[in-house]
């Protein structure tokens, strides 16, 4: 098909007015003036008075992990009886029938980065995966996407309620210091050894294989500035590309954290203070740390605040003194970036998926709702002709 007389949020920033957006089979063919436009032999969309945005992206969430109105049997993000768990892989889990999918796409996030929750210093493997789909294997972007790492509070309390380690940071630290050299020396010495005297396979070992080599970054759970520093000197000591999930006390060390080239995942936003480790926790935070120079991602940490608010988070945190522009980048662009995606989503660019969601209003206020959603070239939402996929 062939958008015309849209106006589209570009990747510098900028919203472009009177402009075409030409899709192809899954794929943005070209963006461009009407001007410029040829011959429409492709089905014309009119979005006259809309503008056009990429796809939202959940860059943290447990979507599809633990399930919508269900209890044990639905809740699969946390295996909480190994503390060091980094062959668990997330699309192992994720149910694409929650209900929870659809909403997050009837709210324009087309994208999302699943996976266990913080129960275990090492919790397994994220995924990359759209939000429209039945079968999970069909839904991935990348798999793996992330290996999750969590300091501080949750892993201290789960082992604490078993008597196992680790019951202080020391510990939760050392176990993944110890992990990670175990890993580094399992592919040394396959790297070195003649093939009758390889290591025998280690699945543990080799999961965390993508993650020494840079291939993928690892999201690390940290609120308290302490914790926070803790993991940016671990990744440092192994050279990990890495990102800082909540990252909530952040702000008070904002510009020792955009020397150090951190990225921070902040969210929920919309929550309460419910443990020691939110004491500080303030909506100004992702605002504070943007404008010190540090990369931020908003994210929902669903189920924490329900996915289909993640542009309300993003609105919650203009209020709160963040440009409004970079907090459109927090759920498009910079999601995109961190996780080693934005070759195919985070921006309305030719060559990436056509990821496409249509507002009158501003996105980011409590009323706005998509007027439609495209997602992979297909139209999922329309509420001019009532049309819900």
């Amino acid at each position: 098909m062939i958008i015309i007389n849209a106006s589209v949020f570009m990747p510098d920033g900028s919203f472009a007015q009177q402009q075409f957006v030409r899709i192809s089979g899954s794929r943005i063919a070209a963006v461009g003036p009407m001007h410029a436009l040829d011959v429409l032999e492709e089905p014309v969309l009119d979005a006259a008075g809309t503008t056009i945005y990429p796809g939202f992206i959940d860059a943290h969430t447990h979507l599809g992990m633990f399930e919508d109105s269900l209890g044990f049997e639905g809740d699969d993000g946390n295996e909480d009886t190994d503390p060091c768990t980094p062959q668990l892989r997330a699309i192992d889990a994720v149910n694409p029938l929650d209900r929870c999918f659809r909403e997050a796409r009837e709210a324009g996030i087309t994208s999302v980065l699943t996976g266990p929750g913080s129960a275990n210093p090492i919790g397994g493997q994220f995924a990359a995966v759209k939000t429209v789909g039945k079968c999970i294997d069909d839904m991935v972007i990348r798999a793996p996407a992330a290996m999750k790492f969590a300091l501080g509070e949750n892993p201290k309390s789960v082992y604490h309620d078993k008597s196992a380690a680790p019951v202080t940071r020391m510990a939760t630290s050392a176990l993944i210091r110890e992990q990670l050299y175990k890993a580094k020396d399992y592919f040394a010495r396959k790297r070195e050894c003649e093939e009758e005297d390889r290591p025998e396979y280690d699945m543990k070992c080799e999961s965390l294989g993508p993650l020494l080599r840079g291939e993928i970054p690892a999201q690390i759970h940290a609120h308290r500035a302490d914790d926070i520093f803790t993991a940016v000197r671990l990744a440092q000591e192994f050279g990990l590309r890495y990102s800082i999930v909540h990252c909530t006390q952040g702000y008070l060390a904002a510009e020792e954290l955009a020397e150090k080239g951190v990225y921070a995942m902040c969210g929920p936003i919309i929550s309460d203070r419910s443990k020691p480790e939110l004491r500080d926790s303030t909506p100004e935070n992702p605002g504070l740390l943007s404008r010190a120079g540090v990369k931020v991602c908003i994210v929902t940490d669903h189920p924490e605040v329900p996915i289909q608010y993640l542009p309300l988070c993003a609105g919650i945190a203009v209020r709160a003194g963040m440009d409004r522009v970079e907090a459109l980048r927090a759920i498009t662009i910079y999601p995109a970036e961190i996780a080693g995606i934005s070759d195919r989503v985070g921006s309305v660019e030719p060559g990436k998926d056509a990821d496409l969601v249509f507002f009158r209003d501003d996105p980011l206020s409590v009323s706005a709702v998509p007027e439609r959603v495209i997602i992979d070239g297909r139209i999922i939402l329309d509420k001019r002709e009532g049309v819900s996929k």
